[in-house]
């Protein structure tokens, strides 16, 4: 395989931290072009035959905002045990999709067409609808749209009424059957939009910018632009484009001449010279415009403005991964879409909130799992300076959870579905890689092979300015990882449980296929593989290749193979955030004592088990569902040397009992030193450090001390008496103390506090105020042991609670009623703006502990 280099001039949306994403992403709009279409729609669930007739009486529908999502919605009829807040412990998706539930809903809005806005050609577009939705304008079916993650839009204009009359838009969404592996949602999740434009104009996702050199002294901006003529007329155009600095200095110009034939689209390409440009990269996100009008006669007829970095990067076997020429290790991180309390419902503050928490647990990378963000997101990404890999699906033509799976629609929609992902966002500076897919069950035989051809050409085609990758699972090598001894082949007798996850076990059989397969692609993903890295190398010299996903607890191990090997280029583990559904992978359980089980059995019979209930959520992320550390979060940071040293002490295992950890799972345990009930009771303490000798001190006297090497392992692990006070951890290299970790029993619950991420924010439906609730001692300190404290809320002003949660997968609990219990002393209520200035006041009361109180100033 070749060395593959790109010199990129990207582009991607930008905007001052907090920036709504309700300007439209990757083109902001100039010309009053583009008009979020959120606000005012009418929903109701059920299938409601002759709901798309403009005449159907939705006087008694709910009247809602964009993005939305249903399933996280609370259930009619509760039931303890069966039906609890949105679970149903009888959903089809089952543990897959957190026993959340889908089905039929309809969406209807009316609108009109301003009379000054006569002749315009008008598209209706959706950043993302799970899934299955039929659109109809004015009771004619316009387009059915099958998948549940990639953007799409129609041309309305045929099927408006008169300008200055009203119209009328109706949606049918499916989310039938199982069709997820994980938390989906359902509905109009993600924003809409109204574009009305010219008859001759830049189309949707027209402008497409890239460079040939892009270096510290110069860089070549390729325009390459789109305009489209709906008009009975050709018409002669000039198409100028301005290159703006971050500075807002115009740097650059080029303007030229064209004939835009009637009926037709035309690609126009232009080229401007920058000298000295300032370069895109995680620690300078700077962002260029690209101002793009469309003149005809001398009269603009349309102009977009786009935000775009300058930035090159490459991929080598001998070097690794280099961004603008400087080598750089992918401290990657996968997530699935959903905002915890809000479920999927793509706010804008809940994008951009899951990316500074990233950015700020030291991820420099995010794996898109397994499907195309929303446009919001890489904006964001964009901004801060988050590298991204843009992922295709989870399965081709091949089922993975069921017929009813996106493989029942790949054959006749994946070059559509494809080719909006690459076409919307191969202008955001962030993204690296184009992922064709992750663990395709046929990836080793002859229709895996083809459709990795065509998969691979088609985003060539459409963007060869970055790399084409795929996430591949080696059954051999995840087999051997997740048993306490290797088996001879395969999974254990009768193989997985019907319980939606593929069987790999014949992945890699026909090594043919599978090499040829590889072999299309610029940079393989391996998924768990990090023993068979230098085998895979001997074979394949000049393959690069990263950890598409790793299991947190071999951090460690994985990293060691980033620094020791150069054509490894990251990793990227599973997963940064928690998130719902796969309900329990991470979960560490308690078994009888005396039961003897093979590791992998119990993955397979254990964590997978679809009785799971009531967990809920995966539980194997470096932060929890509401976004606080957990014990994952502490280990990588140390394995990355961010962080010298991190300690732990395990909560206490009952008589009779053992506890078993997933291979995604560390043992439950937490940074707290009150266990009354315990008193010398001896408590297990993880030390987790490089530093090469750890002393433990408790109440000031030396109890133990440990050698650590680094090479094998990073924790040290001491059996401690429990007894109230101070215990600390001492860390020495060379005889010189470099790090001390201490953690101090706590007083009586007695406080709330309340901790408001932001205390100020927009009038605006798309921001949120991230409120953490916390029970505290006398002294200020978090009570650790505080999992089921009833904290009720109560908000007064012009806004309201969009969602409560905590970071307890077992918590099936209302996420929208304006209470919720805390999960190791912690639970969080979110904030949303009803669209008007003032002053938001959130208050928490508890029995028994001292209330408290928040304002938030909207503006």
């Amino acid at each position: 395989m070749k060395t593959i280099i790109y010199s990129l001039c990207l582009a991607g949306m930008g905007f001052v931290l907090f920036q709504s994403c309700t300007q439209p992403s990757s083109a902001q709009i100039v010309a009053n072009r583009q008009h979020p279409f959120d606000d005012g729609w009418k929903f109701m669930k059920g299938s409601l035959p002759g709901a798309e007739d403009p005449a159907f009486d939705d006087s008694k529908w709910r009247t809602l905002d964009l993005p939305h999502d249903w399933s996280i919605e609370d259930l009619p009829d509760q039931k303890e045990g069966s039906v609890t807040g949105p679970f149903s412990k009888t959903a089809i998706g089952g543990l897959g999709t957190g026993f959340t539930v889908g089905g039929t809903a309809w969406y209807r809005k009316r609108f009109t067409i301003e009379k000054a806005d006569k002749g315009k050609i008008a598209y209706l577009q959706f950043e993302g609808v799970y899934m299955n939705s039929d659109v109809w304008i004015n009771g004619k079916h316009i387009g059915n749209h099958p998948n549940g993650y990639t953007s799409f839009y129609y041309d309305i204009t045929p099927y408006l009424n008169q300008a200055g009359q009203s119209n009328t838009v109706a949606i049918q969404v499916k989310n039938e059957g199982k069709n997820s592996r994980w938390y989906s949602g359902s509905g109009i999740y993600r924003h809409t939009w109204l574009t009305l434009v010219n008859p001759a104009h830049i189309g949707i996702w027209g402008v497409y910018v890239t460079t040939p050199v892009a270096t510290e002294k110069s860089a070549e901006i390729s325009i390459a632009t789109t305009l489209t003529n709906s008009g009975k007329g050709n018409v002669p155009v000039t198409l100028q484009v301005q290159v703006i600095d971050p500075s807002g200095k115009i740097v650059g110009m080029t303007k030229n001449n064209s004939t835009l034939s009637s009926g037709q689209s035309a690609e126009m390409k232009q080229s401007i010279s920058l000298e000295n440009p300032g370069l895109w990269s995680i620690e300078n996100a700077n962002l260029y415009q690209a101002q793009v009008t469309v003149f005809i006669n001398k009269k603009v007829v349309d102009k977009l403005k786009t935000a775009f970095g300058i930035r090159s990067i490459k991929f080598d076997a001998a070097t690794g991964f280099t961004l603008n020429g400087k080598s750089l290790e992918l401290k990657g991180g996968c997530f699935h879409h959903d905002y915890g309390p809000l479920g999927s419902a793509a706010v804008d503050r809940a994008e951009e909130r899951k990316i500074e928490l990233l950015k700020k647990a030291g991820f420099n990378a995010i794996r898109c799992s397994h499907n195309p963000p929303s446009p919001c997101l890489l904006d964001v990404c964009d901004r801060l300076g988050m590298l991204v890999i843009d992922e295709f699906s989870d399965m081709w033509e091949k089922a993975k959870v069921s017929p009813d799976d996106y493989s029942k629609y790949f054959k006749n929609n994946w070059k559509q579905d494809l080719s909006s992902i690459v076409i919307r966002d191969r202008n955001h500076p962030s993204i690296i890689m184009w992922s064709i897919g992750n663990e395709i069950p046929e990836s080793a035989d002859t229709a895996g092979l083809r459709i990795a051809k065509n998969l691979t050409d088609e985003v060539s085609r459409l963007d060869p300015t970055r790399a084409v990758t795929e996430a591949i699972l080696d059954f051999s090598a995840l087999a051997i990882l997740a048993s306490d001894e290797p088996p001879a082949s395969g999974p254990p007798a009768g193989g997985p449980p019907a319980n939606g996850m593929p069987d790999f076990s014949t992945l890699f059989k026909t090594s043919i296929d599978i090499a040829q397969h590889l072999a299309l692609l610029d940079v393989v993903g391996n998924n768990y593989a990090y023993q068979k890295y230098e085998d895979y190398h001997k074979q394949y010299p000049h393959r690069v290749i990263y950890g598409s996903e790793t299991f947190p607890p071999s951090s460690l191990e994985n990293w060691q193979m980033v620094e020791k090997l150069p054509y490894v280029i990251g990793n990227f583990t599973w997963t940064a955030m928690d998130y719902m559904g796969e309900s329990g992978f991470g979960y560490p359980r308690l078994i009888p004592a005396n039961l003897k089980i093979n590791k992998f059995a119990a993955i397979m019979t254990l964590f997978m088990n679809p009785d799971s209930w009531p967990i809920f959520n995966a539980y194997l992320g470096d932060l929890d569902l509401i976004g606080n550390p957990k014990t994952p979060y502490y280990y990588q940071h140390v394995v990355w040397r961010d962080r010298k040293a991190a300690m732990f002490v395990h909560r206490p295992i009952p008589a009779g009992k053992k506890e078993l950890t997933s291979m995604w799972g560390f043992p439950d345990e937490l940074k707290s030193w009150s266990w009354a009930g315990h008193e010398q009771e001896k408590m297990q303490v993880h030390v987790y450090t490089r530093c090469k000798l750890v002393k433990l001190e408790l109440n000031g006297k030396v109890i133990g001390e440990q050698n650590v090497d680094d090479s094998k392992s990073i924790t040290a692990t001491f059996e401690v008496p429990y007894e109230p006070g101070t215990l600390t951890a001492r860390c020495y290299d060379n005889d010189v103390e470099t790090a001390t970790e201490t953690i101090k029993t706590v007083g009586k619950p007695a406080i709330i506090r309340l901790i408001a991420d932001r205390s100020s924010i927009k009038a605006s439906r798309n921001d949120l105020s991230y409120v953490m609730a916390e029970i505290t001692d006398a002294d200020g300190n978090i009570i650790p042991y505080a999992d089921n404290t009833l904290i009720n809320f109560e908000i007064s002003g012009n806004g309201e609670i969009a969602g409560v949660g905590n970071g307890n997968p077992k918590d099936m609990t209302s996420f929208q009623q304006p209470r919720k219990t805390t999960f190791q002393g912690i639970c969080l209520a979110i904030v949303r703006p009803k669209g008007g200035a003032g002053k938001i006041i959130l208050k928490a009361s508890s029995n028994g502990l001292e209330s408290a109180s928040v304002d938030i100033l909207v503006h």
